[in-house]
């Protein structure tokens, strides 16, 4: 892989804002921090510059993207909102909430962003450097994770350069990423149901209780929502999962009083744990190690999103 060109990284200052909100305009692709992850974000308007993203990431055209826009007034463009979306976007955005809800006829998105169907996925990100993005482009931005499609997500710059190289347009340099893993999907029925897509740091209670219903099963084993596929989030080699010790030639991922080469949280934190989770598979992706396994994480709260990113990684 070609490195990346240290001209493609640039500081989110003023100058590298107005220079990412220009190769946006044009149709390129900026890898851009959230509270969550690193986003590959090109305009959403633009059928070319979402086959952009594509192209970058190598992502099936199956796999809808979330589209970023910098407050509800915006979404309200893309998306029809119900008292239940209206009272979640109060509660939780901006934040790590995306909310799948019916795509408003005539909605000015490349078609791409939904995958054919009839729903769009949106998140107003709370990252002020997104936020900066946002507001100075102009534009909706459809913002995957900033990695080859199916690997371990990014949480930092040099992850980005180390999974896209030269196929990312520019890479703004915000640091470490808070949250760590992936925002909330949920998607609100027509029937009056809702089911979480995908777990992520807001959680399926915290959820109920400002609906006041509880979930329902999702509706349909077709790909709603990004993270939903079997297989992803992998590191590129076998991991165990719910492990108590290293075996041969195992990368050992600790947690808790599960000591390793490295921990998700020596103190059993799952906030912390969330906010390492990638970062300690890339760590063990580099490793000499022919295997990654990871100490077993307790099923609740945050819990069970970085599970679920378990699953798919192992899988």
């Amino acid at each position: 892989m070609e490195p990346t060109k240290p001209s493609r990284v640039h500081l989110p200052d003023a100058s590298g804002i107005a220079e990412a909100a220009r190769v946006i305009a044009s149709g390129g692709t900026v890898a851009v921090p959230t509270e969550t992850v690193y986003g590959l974000a090109a305009r959403a308007d633009d059928d070319a510059a979402v086959a952009g993203i594509y192209r970058a990431k190598g992502r099936p055209d199956f796999n809808p993207l979330i589209v970023h826009v910098p407050d509800v007034t915006a979404a309200q463009h893309f998306a029809l909102f119900d008292d239940r979306a209206i009272a979640l976007a109060d509660a939780f955005w901006p934040g790590a909430l995306t909310m799948v809800l019916p795509r408003r006829e005539g909605a000015a998105l490349a078609a791409a962003v939904s995958a054919g169907l009839p729903t769009v996925a949106l998140r107003c990100p709370a990252h002020p450097v997104m936020q900066a993005l946002l507001k100075t482009c102009g534009l909706p931005l459809a913002a995957p994770s900033a990695n080859r499609s199916g690997g371990v997500s990014p949480t930092s710059a040099a992850h980005v350069a180390d999974s896209l190289g030269n196929r990312v347009d520019l890479i703004l340099d915000g640091g470490e990423t808070e949250r760590g893993i992936e925002s909330t999907i949920v998607a609100l029925r027509s029937d009056g149901t809702w089911a979480v897509l995908r777990p992520g740091p807001i959680t399926e209670a915290e959820i109920a209780h400002v609906l006041g219903a509880e979930s329902a099963t999702p509706a349909s084993p077709k790909i709603e929502a990004p993270g939903q596929m079997t297989s992803h989030y992998a590191p590129g080699k076998p991991v165990r999962l719910d492990a108590q010790g290293a075996g041969e030639d195992e990368f050992l991922i600790g947690f808790g009083a599960v000591t390793g080469d490295v921990s998700l949280s020596s103190t059993g934190d799952l906030a912390e744990a969330a906010a390492r989770l990638y970062a300690c598979l890339h760590l063990g992706a580099a490793a000499p190690h022919d295997r990654i396994a990871i100490a077993p994480i307790p099923h609740h709260g945050i819990g069970v999103a970085i599970n679920d990113r378990l699953r798919r990684a192992a899988a």
